[in-house]
């Protein structure tokens, strides 16, 4: 269980779409969830629910996710599953990485067009590390004990970037929960970093 001097953030990347099966970059682009990405969400807000959890991180008590509708429908999803019934509050900081000309762009294709991702006219993903680092460390403040929906690359960046620790790939349902403790045996401040997992089932 958490103590009051904790901050704990539970965060999740949306569930699947169409894109995501077809290994397309989405960035910005609107594209819902499809029927294997709700089933996901749905997981989510049970895994999240689970005793296990909430022995060790705590009650969830509010809502936060991208602007994106698939970020949106997921958190409502998965707030649904914990029992808390309030619409997410949208925070324009949690959107994806701006692709720019990559978007729709099959994820192969677009690495042979432009190496490493560098796309001339998208956000750099020096930017995007930045811009999450600092969302996720501002909401560790504002919103202890919150779900915060985003995206995977946004996700995956700006986690990287806040703890020094390289976070692999963040597939869709995963849960990542950041926890900065201003008191314990871990220097005052100090943040953890624990991946619950792939909550989606198999489909």
């Amino acid at each position: 269980m958490t103590s009051p001097a904790t901050q704990t953030i539970a965060i999740v990347r949306h569930g699947e779409t169409d894109w995501n099966q077809a290994r397309r970059i989405q960035g910005r682009t609107e594209v819902a969830l499809n029927a294997t990405g709700r089933l996901q969400a749905a997981a989510t807000g049970r895994l999240l629910a689970s005793q296990e959890v909430r022995e060790q991180w705590g009650d969830w008590s509010a809502l936060l996710s991208s602007p994106l509708a698939r970020a949106v429908e997921t958190a409502t999803i998965v707030g649904s599953g914990i029992g808390l019934a309030e619409e997410p509050r949208v925070d324009d900081a949690l959107l994806e990485r701006d692709f720019g000309p990559a978007e729709g762009v099959p994820v192969h294709e677009a690495q042979e067009r432009w190496p490493g991702l560098v796309i001339p006219g998208a956000e750099s993903t020096e930017a995007l590390a930045e811009r999450s680092a600092a969302a996720f460390d501002r909401l560790l403040a504002e919103a202890p004990a919150a779900i915060v929906v985003a995206h995977g690359m946004m996700i995956r960046e700006g986690l990287s970037r806040l703890t020094g620790i390289e976070v692999p790939r963040v597939l869709n349902g995963e849960v990542w929960v950041l926890q900065r403790r201003a008191s314990s045996t871990l220097a005052p401040g100090a943040l953890r970093l624990q991946r619950l997992g792939i909550s989606h089932p198999a489909v």
